[in-house]
């Protein structure tokens, strides 16, 4: 069974398919608002490279926010038209936790500029702290109270140097915890910001 990876909620875009379980492909690098350009192409150009046809694919997992506005709606949009068309699930999932690592306890962040981080903490399947939305002043506060927990995504806005997570890795790991949601259409993104 194939299966599309998508994520676009933050200043990376992540394109990848797993099949039976594991990482068959996956391409991410700095797209930062221009996602929206660059996609489908790599989705088309990973399929002609794996000889992937649209048949193949079975599901989508999209990573449906937080993060930026823009961002977080085109991988959903797409995922969405292409489960409509292919009449496939969607398997949604937080743009945080496929910030995660691994099994250890993870601070995992994105900038959600202004002077605040979306921001959650998990350790292996455990959510310590679910997705919400912090000051910086309260997230570096949280940090230095858990030095031993690592700080995962791009936090250089907050000094700290870039944790990169193979995110469509992480959303392999993650598939089996995932479920598809009943109304792909009617999947909303999550945006947290007022």
């Amino acid at each position: 069974m194939v299966t599309l990876l998508l994520d676009s909620s933050n200043t990376l875009l992540n394109v990848g398919f797993m099949k039976d379980g594991s990482l068959l492909c996956s391409t991410s690098y700095e797209s930062w608002q221009s996602q929206s350009e660059h996609m489908i192409p790599e989705i088309d150009k990973l399929m002609d490279e794996y000889n992937i046809t649209r048949h193949d694919i079975k599901g989508i997992i999209v990573a449906i926010g937080p993060g930026s506005y823009t961002g977080v709606r085109i991988a959903l949009t797409i995922a969405k038209v292409m489960a409509l068309a292919l009449n496939i699930p969607i398997y949604p999932v937080s743009s945080l936790r496929v910030l995660k690592n691994g099994k250890i306890a993870s601070i995992c962040l994105i900038n959600a500029r202004s002077g605040r981080s979306y921001f959650a903490v998990y350790e292996g399947e455990k959510t310590i702290i679910e997705d919400t939305i912090k000051t910086n002043d309260e997230v570096l506060k949280y940090i230095e109270e858990h030095p031993d927990y690592c700080v995962c995504g791009d936090a250089r806005y907050l000094g700290f140097e870039n944790n990169d997570t193979n995110i469509c890795l992480q959303m392999v790991t993650l598939a089996k915890y995932l479920k598809p949601v009943e109304n792909d259409l009617g999947l909303k993104p999550i945006y947290m910001k007022d």
